[in-house]
């Protein structure tokens, strides 16, 4: 008997509106609700798909039905530096300088007085005799890795992947040639 009851003031209610396909018992009436409500929906761009007409459909055909993956045409990074072409190509060197700048600027918010900081130490690292010259490179690569995890500075992983190339070969020409990329970078991005 309390069922009925509450069931009874349910059917007195009059019909919800401007609720989308709730207004109506079946979800096939008019929308008046929208602009162009009363199409149905088969007969809109993209047809009955949740994405509409945009490119590349909805994101159901992705893993998990998220966005990770979206790029998945591009790869994770720019391409790693070649220590073999930096030595011996001034123009890549300069090329690398160049795209290192472009990404600071489109995805770090890095301040110039850090990556002149950080150009000092690599002055002083080159200076540095040269039974003290690896130690300090590896120290180089340490402070780097500390300011580019604390000030995120993911443009600068590249560098970063160099200076341990550079590290690891143990050659003046490479500390050098880290050096003068270093310099180029800083003063491209003044």
């Amino acid at each position: 008997m309390a069922e009925e009851q509450q069931e009874q003031p349910k059917e007195n209610r009059p019909p919800r509106t401007g609720r989308g396909a709730q207004s109506s018992p079946q979800g096939s009436g008019p929308r008046s609700d929208r602009p162009g409500g009363d199409r149905p929906r088969s007969d809109r761009p993209g047809g009955d798909r949740p994405g509409g007409d945009r490119p590349g459909g909805d994101r159901g055909d992705r893993p998990g039905g998220d966005r990770r993956g979206f790029d998945r045409g591009r790869p994770e990074g720019p391409p790693e530096i070649e220590l073999e072409k930096l030595i011996g190509d001034s123009l890549y060197l300069d090329n690398q300088a160049h795209a290192i700048v472009s990404r600071m600027r489109d995805m770090d918010s890095g301040t110039k007085s850090q990556l002149r900081r950080l150009y000092s130490a690599v002055r002083r690292a080159v200076r540095a005799p040269d039974s003290e010259r690896q130690h300090e490179f590896v120290m180089l690569r340490a402070r780097l890795a500390y300011t580019i995890a604390r000030h995120g500075l993911r443009s600068l992983d590249q560098i970063e992947k160099l200076l341990l190339q550079v590290t690891r070969r143990n050659d003046s020409r490479g500390y050098e040639r880290f050096k003068d990329l270093f310099e180029a970078i800083v003063a491209y991005n003044e």
